[in-house]
Formats: structure tokens, C-alpha cells, sequence
């Protein structure tokens, strides 16, 4: 059966975590720059933003 499209859908809307992970990469790198590290700043950045996307993803598959 196919979902008509001009009528909203009931399902629950989903979490994003782009934001959360851009904006890691973003301060990890200017926080290595500070430190003059930037390369190791944005790794740090991603890692960080990686582990926060996985955490909401994980806790918007429980609800």
C-alpha cells in the first residue's frame, strides 16, 4: 500500500545529530589551533562528534 503524500505522517519524528557533529569538528579544530595542533584538534573534533551522533542515534532507536 503506498502512503499518500498531502497527508502529514503519523510517525514520530527522528533526532539528527549534524549539528552536534559539526560543530565538534569545528571547535576541536579551532581548540587545536589555540594550541597550534590542528590537525590533531579536528581528529579530536570528529571523534568527539562521532561519539555524540551515536548516542543520540542510540537513544532515538530506544524510544
Amino acid at each position: 500500500m503506498t502512503r499518500d503524500m498531502t497527508t502529514p505522517s503519523t510517525d514520530r519524528a527522528t533526532k539528527a545529530g549534524g549539528f552536534l557533529l559539526a560543530a565538534s569538528i569545528l571547535i576541536g579544530t579551532l581548540a587545536g589551533a589555540f594550541v597550534r595542533q590542528t590537525s590533531i584538534g579536528f581528529l579530536v573534533g570528529v571523534g568527539v562528534g562521532i561519539a555524540l551522533t551515536l548516542l543520540i542515534w542510540l537513544s532515538d532507536r530506544r524510544r
